[in-house]
Protein backbone atom coordinates (compact mmCIF):
# COMPACT_ATOMS: atom_id res chain seq x y z
CA UNK A 1 0.00 0.00 0.00
CA UNK A 2 1.49 3.47 -0.88
CA UNK A 3 1.56 6.31 1.57
CA UNK A 4 1.63 9.79 0.81
CA UNK A 5 3.34 12.38 2.91
CA UNK A 6 0.77 14.60 4.43
CA UNK A 7 0.95 17.70 6.68
CA UNK A 8 -1.08 17.89 10.21
CA UNK A 9 -3.89 19.80 8.15
CA UNK A 10 -4.52 17.06 5.66
CA UNK A 11 -7.11 15.65 8.78
CA UNK A 12 -10.37 16.83 8.23
CA UNK A 13 -12.46 16.17 11.80
CA UNK A 14 -11.82 18.85 14.53
CA UNK A 15 -11.54 15.88 17.33
CA UNK A 16 -9.14 14.19 14.99
CA UNK A 17 -6.73 17.33 14.29
CA UNK A 18 -7.47 17.98 18.47
CA UNK A 19 -6.11 14.27 19.03
CA UNK A 20 -2.74 14.92 16.54
CA UNK A 21 -2.08 18.13 18.46
CA UNK A 22 -2.43 16.12 21.64
CA UNK A 23 -0.42 13.58 20.51
CA UNK A 24 2.29 15.70 19.49
CA UNK A 25 2.02 17.54 22.78
CA UNK A 26 2.53 14.30 24.73
CA UNK A 27 5.94 13.61 22.85
CA UNK A 28 8.29 15.36 24.37
CA UNK A 29 11.69 14.34 23.66
CA UNK A 30 10.61 10.82 22.47
CA UNK A 31 10.15 10.02 18.96
CA UNK A 32 7.00 8.32 20.10
CA UNK A 33 4.51 9.24 23.11
CA UNK A 34 4.28 7.29 25.99
CA UNK A 35 1.37 6.00 26.70
CA UNK A 36 1.96 6.13 30.23
CA UNK A 37 2.01 10.21 30.45
CA UNK A 38 -1.32 10.57 28.77
CA UNK A 39 -4.24 11.33 31.24
CA UNK A 40 -7.11 9.53 30.42
CA UNK A 41 -9.62 12.24 31.67
CA UNK A 42 -8.83 14.12 28.37
CA UNK A 43 -9.72 11.41 25.83
CA UNK A 44 -12.76 10.55 28.09
CA UNK A 45 -15.63 12.97 26.01
CA UNK A 46 -13.78 11.63 22.85
CA UNK A 47 -14.20 7.91 23.82
CA UNK A 48 -17.15 6.73 21.81
CA UNK A 49 -15.09 7.05 18.85
CA UNK A 50 -11.91 6.03 20.66
CA UNK A 51 -9.97 2.56 20.28
CA UNK A 52 -6.93 1.63 21.94
CA UNK A 53 -4.74 -1.61 20.90
CA UNK A 54 -1.81 -3.23 21.74
CA UNK A 55 0.88 -4.52 19.33
CA UNK A 56 1.69 -7.81 19.68
CA UNK A 57 4.47 -9.59 17.87
CA UNK A 58 7.17 -8.12 15.71
CA UNK A 59 8.59 -7.32 12.53
CA UNK A 60 6.65 -7.20 9.27
CA UNK A 61 3.20 -8.92 10.41
CA UNK A 62 2.42 -7.55 14.28
CA UNK A 63 -1.30 -8.12 15.05
CA UNK A 64 -3.44 -5.58 17.26
CA UNK A 65 -5.11 -6.98 20.23
CA UNK A 66 -8.04 -4.85 21.12
CA UNK A 67 -7.98 -3.33 24.60
CA UNK A 68 -10.98 -0.94 24.00
CA UNK A 69 -13.48 0.20 21.58
CA UNK A 70 -16.04 3.02 22.03
CA UNK A 71 -19.40 2.62 21.29
CA UNK A 72 -19.63 4.06 18.10
CA UNK A 73 -17.09 1.53 17.11
CA UNK A 74 -18.99 -1.34 18.80
CA UNK A 75 -21.77 -0.49 17.28
CA UNK A 76 -20.17 -0.09 13.56
CA UNK A 77 -19.09 -3.88 14.35
CA UNK A 78 -21.90 -4.93 15.20
CA UNK A 79 -20.39 -5.89 18.91
CA UNK A 80 -20.86 -4.86 21.97
CA UNK A 81 -17.55 -5.84 23.32
CA UNK A 82 -14.37 -7.51 21.01
CA UNK A 83 -11.65 -6.84 24.23
CA UNK A 84 -8.81 -9.50 23.89
CA UNK A 85 -9.56 -10.05 20.10
CA UNK A 86 -7.44 -9.58 17.47
CA UNK A 87 -8.24 -6.91 14.81
CA UNK A 88 -7.61 -8.98 11.97
CA UNK A 89 -10.20 -11.44 13.61
CA UNK A 90 -12.83 -8.82 13.88
CA UNK A 91 -11.93 -6.46 10.32
CA UNK A 92 -14.22 -7.98 7.44
CA UNK A 93 -12.38 -9.98 5.08
CA UNK A 94 -13.02 -7.22 2.40
CA UNK A 95 -11.95 -4.33 4.44
CA UNK A 96 -8.63 -6.19 5.15
CA UNK A 97 -6.53 -5.58 2.11
CA UNK A 98 -6.16 -1.79 2.67
CA UNK A 99 -7.67 -1.79 6.42
CA UNK A 100 -4.60 -3.73 8.34
CA UNK A 101 -1.93 -2.25 6.52
CA UNK A 102 -2.34 1.48 8.06
CA UNK A 103 -1.68 -0.33 11.31
CA UNK A 104 1.94 -2.06 10.76
CA UNK A 105 2.70 1.21 9.17
CA UNK A 106 1.96 3.12 12.28
CA UNK A 107 3.26 0.51 14.25
CA UNK A 108 6.71 0.28 12.01
CA UNK A 109 7.25 3.88 11.80
CA UNK A 110 5.99 5.21 15.37
CA UNK A 111 4.17 7.82 13.15
CA UNK A 112 0.61 9.10 12.38
CA UNK A 113 -1.32 7.55 9.79
CA UNK A 114 -4.70 8.88 8.29
CA UNK A 115 -6.89 7.20 5.86
CA UNK A 116 -10.23 7.77 4.69
CA UNK A 117 -12.31 4.84 3.12
CA UNK A 118 -15.48 5.38 0.91
CA UNK A 119 -18.48 2.80 2.32
CA UNK A 120 -21.64 2.79 2.07
CA UNK A 121 -24.69 1.80 4.67
CA UNK A 122 -27.21 -1.23 4.03
CA UNK A 123 -29.24 1.16 2.35
CA UNK A 124 -26.70 2.71 -0.05
CA UNK A 125 -26.09 6.01 1.38
CA UNK A 126 -22.30 6.59 0.74
CA UNK A 127 -20.61 7.14 4.09
CA UNK A 128 -16.71 8.54 4.82
CA UNK A 129 -14.89 6.70 7.15
CA UNK A 130 -11.89 8.75 8.66
CA UNK A 131 -9.37 7.13 10.66
CA UNK A 132 -6.41 8.44 12.23
CA UNK A 133 -4.26 6.09 14.09
CA UNK A 134 -1.09 7.67 16.40
CA UNK A 135 1.21 5.03 18.08
CA UNK A 136 2.29 5.42 21.51
CA UNK A 137 4.88 3.31 23.63
CA UNK A 138 5.96 2.17 26.96
CA UNK A 139 9.74 3.14 26.79
CA UNK A 140 9.49 6.23 24.33
CA UNK A 141 10.46 4.33 20.99
CA UNK A 142 9.16 1.10 20.21
CA UNK A 143 5.57 1.16 19.40
CA UNK A 144 3.02 -0.51 21.59
CA UNK A 145 -0.06 0.69 21.63
CA UNK A 146 -2.18 2.50 18.58
CA UNK A 147 -4.87 5.01 19.28
CA UNK A 148 -7.33 4.88 16.91
CA UNK A 149 -9.71 7.72 16.27
CA UNK A 150 -12.94 6.79 13.41
CA UNK A 151 -15.21 9.02 12.45
CA UNK A 152 -18.24 8.16 9.98
CA UNK A 153 -19.68 10.83 8.15
CA UNK A 154 -22.20 11.13 5.38
CA UNK A 155 -23.19 14.03 3.01
CA UNK A 156 -26.67 12.73 2.67
CA UNK A 157 -26.57 13.50 7.03
CA UNK A 158 -28.03 10.60 8.56
CA UNK A 159 -26.92 7.16 7.75
CA UNK A 160 -27.36 3.79 9.51
CA UNK A 161 -24.05 3.15 11.39
CA UNK A 162 -25.47 -0.27 12.99
CA UNK A 163 -22.92 -3.34 11.81
CA UNK A 164 -21.87 -0.92 9.03
CA UNK A 165 -18.43 -2.51 8.86
CA UNK A 166 -20.21 -5.88 7.84
CA UNK A 167 -22.98 -4.68 5.46
CA UNK A 168 -20.60 -4.42 3.03
CA UNK A 169 -20.73 -5.75 -0.40
CA UNK A 170 -17.32 -4.76 -1.95
CA UNK A 171 -14.70 -3.72 -0.88
CA UNK A 172 -14.33 0.19 0.45
CA UNK A 173 -12.79 2.40 -2.24
CA UNK A 174 -9.44 4.32 -0.54
CA UNK A 175 -9.42 8.18 -1.32
CA UNK A 176 -6.36 8.55 0.69
CA UNK A 177 -3.45 7.11 2.54
CA UNK A 178 -0.92 9.41 4.54
CA UNK A 179 1.41 9.02 6.93
CA UNK A 180 1.79 12.28 8.62
CA UNK A 181 5.06 14.48 9.11
CA UNK A 182 4.91 16.31 12.58
CA UNK A 183 7.33 19.35 13.55
CA UNK A 184 9.82 18.30 16.06
CA UNK A 185 8.59 18.53 19.50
Amino acid sequence: MEFSIGRPDVVRAVNQRWLLKFWQAHRGPHPVPRWQGVVVEKLSDRSANLSMLTVTGDGEAPRFQIRFNGSIIDKAYGSPDHRGKHLDEVMPALMRPDGLPPFTRAARDGCPIYTIHTIRDRDGRVVQYERLLLPFSGDGLRVDRVLVSSEFVCLDGAFDGDNIMHVQTAPPVLELAAKIEMAAA
